[in-house]
């Protein structure tokens, strides 16, 4: 038999508070009164309350918390305070003691926080209704209390005052009960990756484009010496991080100078820059590992430029490399930038989710995506798999084929030139190439020279905004018909391997090519 203490409350002479027949009918007093008397039977608080502040790498100090009326709580580069007075004492001397509790399972001090801060979402009669029924009466009560439909952070408060009172053995709980409690009494349905599963967090293919050129022609700016604002810079830092690496505001903001290599050889056109993240929401340190990563070459240099501009203004190794001060800061900035982009405003989890898409529908498996995403359990990204496209369809949509992608928007370029306007054009401004082995040429013009363009002719070209396409219908059916042959070479060569930048550079220009059609059939039509 599981044996606890009760939390049966006493009154001086022996005179027991009368409780009333609804449990609606509790008021602050009577519900002050009992809990005084849970209160009594738990040990006193430590003169000091300690928990680590993994943003600034620390350790925090809650001092006389018994006294305290608010604690100061630093999290991810932020102060949260927890007001306990306007609880009555009971209540929030109980609350004092659940929050010391949950710091000793090893959840972030943000979660505890967040769990402390759903109690207001309870009225005391709820909470009171959930701890006199004890574990025998506690899964209807539970039920009640999820037909409330409250925040989920109200539910894990409730699950975290059952948790202290197993591990105390008040009002018949103890610590046999902790399973009980997990499993029996459920958390409310919430499909955190309903968005995923609906598709409306992924990017288009021309979102991704328009970030993918403003990222290209940022570089191209500074690699060519140009100024270029510091906030505008760490906001490109910023933007790259999300986009290529899917890395959380937080691990973005808490990257630092000492996390950032540079190096370039003297044969290297462009710098190698690896950036080294850290693993986030984690609930056991144990597993936090660094999560290295390798900046594209195009795009290299502009953390190799906002390296220097620390080492220029002597910043040690502990500076914040984004200039961010809390994931908030890191999370608002991406959110702006996007919708300067874009138009509508896209959150670095928006650019996170596309990543890990972009990744599975390339042919990932499941440990490539969790190394990629820095997840510890291999099982929570299936929900992208579910999602994901066969491998046919996956060809068909590199091939352009595909029925999801055959309506494609218009993408960015300059003007139509006419077949003599092309010809009256400098020589390197006419484009010419033999991607993979296909000779093509007189597609277009290039308004800067194709000298000047840092990326592959053809494949590049079609999606740019300095792109001239010539008013050919029929020559960019060919150069898609190439391409597309191209594609059926690469799939046959790696049985069914989509996984290469090559594939995917192809998959671009071929939807490229097909918005130069669509848009020369609609002005024939």
């Amino acid at each position: 038999m599981i044996r606890s203490r009760c939390c049966a409350p006493y009154l001086p002479g022996g005179a027991m508070p009368v409780q009333p027949d609804d449990r609606q009918q509790w008021t602050v007093k009577d519900a002050d009164d009992w809990l005084d008397q849970i209160v009594r039977q738990l040990p006193d608080l430590p003169p000091l309350l300690r928990y680590y502040d993994d943003f600034d790498d620390t350790t925090r100090v809650i001092e006389a918390p018994a006294s305290a009326t608010v604690f100061p709580i630093h999290a991810n580069g932020r102060i949260e305070y927890l007001d306990f007075s306007a609880y009555g004492s009971g209540y929030g001397m109980l609350l004092r003691h659940l929050f010391a509790h949950l710091l000793t399972e090893s959840l972030h001090v943000s979660t505890v926080a967040d769990y402390i801060g759903g109690a207001r979402y309870f009225s005391h009669a709820e909470v009171m209704g959930l701890l006199v029924v004890g574990p025998e009466g506690s899964i209807p009560r539970w039920m009640a209390l999820r037909a409330l439909d409250r925040p989920v952070r109200a539910y894990g408060f409730a699950k975290g005052l059952l948790r202290m009172l197993c591990h105390y053995r008040l009002c018949g709980w103890a610590p046999g009960y902790l399973e009980f409690v997990s499993v029996a009494l459920p958390w409310p349905a919430n499909d955190k990756y309903a968005g995923v599963r609906t598709g409306e967090v992924f990017l288009s293919v021309e979102e991704e484009a328009v970030i993918i050129r403003y990222l290209d022609e940022t570089s191209q700016t500074v690699q060519a010496g140009s100024e270029i604002d510091l906030a505008d810079l760490c906001d490109a830092v910023m933007l790259l991080s999300a986009y290529q690496f899917g890395m959380r505001p937080i691990q973005i903001a808490m990257l630092t100078l000492r996390d950032v290599r540079v190096w370039q050889d003297a044969s290297d056109v462009s710098p190698s820059v690896h950036l080294t993240f850290r693993m986030a929401k984690q609930r056991r340190s144990r597993v936090i590992k660094p999560l290295p990563r390798r900046v594209k070459r195009e795009w290299a240099a502009l953390p190799a430029q906002l390296e220097q501009a620390h080492r220029a203004q002597q910043h040690t190794g502990a500076q914040r490399f984004c200039c961010v001060g809390s994931a908030s800061d890191a999370s608002t900035r991406i959110a702006e930038l996007t919708e300067r982009l874009l138009g509508a405003r896209a959150t670095a989890t928006d650019l996170r989710h596309t990543a890990a898409q972009r990744l599975v529908d390339a042919g990932a498996n499941q440990e490539e995506l969790a190394a990629f995403l820095g997840h510890a359990d291999l099982a929570t990204g299936l929900v992208y798999f579910d999602g994901s496209p066969n491998q046919a369809e996956r060809v068909n949509r590199a091939m352009g084929l595909s029925p999801v992608y055959q309506r494609v928007a218009r993408i960015a370029h300059a003007r139509f030139v006419s077949s003599e306007e092309l010809s009256s054009l400098k020589g390197e401004q006419q484009i010419a190439g033999v991607p993979h082995g296909l000779p093509i040429a007189g597609i277009g013009g290039c308004t800067s020279g194709q000298p000047a363009c840092p990326f592959n002719p053809i494949t590049s070209c079609y999606g740019c905004h300095r792109f001239m396409p010539v008013r050919d219908a029929s020559l960019h059916r060919e150069v898609l018909a190439g391409l597309r042959g191209v594609v059926r070479l690469f799939h046959d060569a790696s049985r069914g391997e989509a996984s290469s930048p090559a594939y995917l550079q192809l998959q671009h220009a071929i939807a490229g090519v097909q918005a130069i059609l669509a848009e020369l059939e609609g002005e024939a039509k």
